[in-house]
């Protein structure tokens, strides 16, 4: 009786990741479609963390978007929205949810700016400490009309087909991508870090978005990420689908660094901050990397 149980128990979780990988999907392109509607006329209502950090009517209108399918399809998990929509859930998951991720670059009609949606499962004991694991995870480009899409253990997807990490890279080969925070000690710490990067490697990018940049490296088109102070909806989904593509995922101060495994292991002394200069690591970051706890 004993693996009758246990099969069933696996199949019926697999089809719950499933039916929360739809629900994200559904979700991600309906934050998409308001940004597409958006597109060219959005107006600018404010900052959050620095003056050059803005929220706009359309990060808002795609949360709004995002949030009514999830009330709809899953009315007892939680929420966290980057543009303040928290709920308290009842059923050990939530969503963490990116409603346009490159905020900037959608004023400045640049085309990289995501959705990412994010489903979560807290581990550990009910009555004790425990983290928040992604288990599905979606982030959507209206612009290229492409969805990144990830279910743990089962590989991610671009669009329904495969996509897999590029293995072996060198480190003088290496195209990688970083970004850049709102604070101006933030940006002078990280401009050291790619100082010392740059003649290392072939090249470096940044493109505003780290969502779609984690969705890139998982896809090959870049071969390494790294950025050091990040928020949860920012990685919450891409890192899974990174993870899921074969890289390795850790936690670089409230950031990550993503690579296939052996450029991460040289890309890692490269891009290591001294103690004390960067926000502490992010605990769920470490757990994508370790798959449990």
């Amino acid at each position: 009786m004993t693996p009758t149980t246990t099969a069933t128990s696996t199949t019926t979780e697999t089809g719950l990741e499933q039916h929360l990988l739809a629900v994200a999907v559904r979700a991600a392109e309906a934050g998409g479609a308001e940004l597409r509607r958006r597109a060219g006329r959005t107006r600018l209502l404010g900052h959050k963390s620095t003056g050059t950090d803005p929220v706009t009517e359309a990060d808002l209108a795609s949360e709004d978007a995002v949030i009514r399918v999830l009330g709809a399809e899953r009315p007892d998990d939680g929420l966290l929205g980057e543009e303040g929509t928290v709920r308290a859930g009842t059923s050990g998951l939530r969503w963490v949810v990116d409603p346009l991720d490159g905020t900037t670059n959608y004023l400045y009609g640049l085309p990289d700016v995501a959705v990412s949606v994010a489903c979560e499962r807290r581990t550990g004991r009910p009555d004790g400490p425990g983290h928040w694991l992604a288990v599905a995870g979606v982030v959507h480009d209206p612009v290229r009309g492409e969805t990144f899409t990830a279910v743990r253990g089962e590989g991610a997807r671009l669009d329904g087909a495969p996509i897999a990490v590029t293995d072996p890279v060198d480190l003088a080969g290496a195209l990688v991508a970083t970004g850049f925070g709102y604070g101006s000690a933030s940006r002078a710490r990280q401009a050291a870090t790619a100082y010392r990067l740059l003649p290392a490697v072939r090249d470096i990018r940044s493109n505003g978005s780290a969502a779609l940049t984690l969705c890139w490296v998982a896809a090959g088109r870049y071969d390494a990420y790294y950025e050091d102070e990040l928020a949860r909806w920012d990685w919450a989904a891409g890192a899974l689908v990174a993870r899921e593509a074969g890289a390795r995922v850790t936690a670089l101060g409230s950031g990550v660094l993503v690579a296939a495994p052996a450029l991460h292991h040289d890309l890692s002394r490269l891009v290591a901050a001294p103690p004390g200069t960067v926000p502490p690591p992010a605990p769920a970051i470490v757990d994508q990397e370790a798959g449990t706890r």
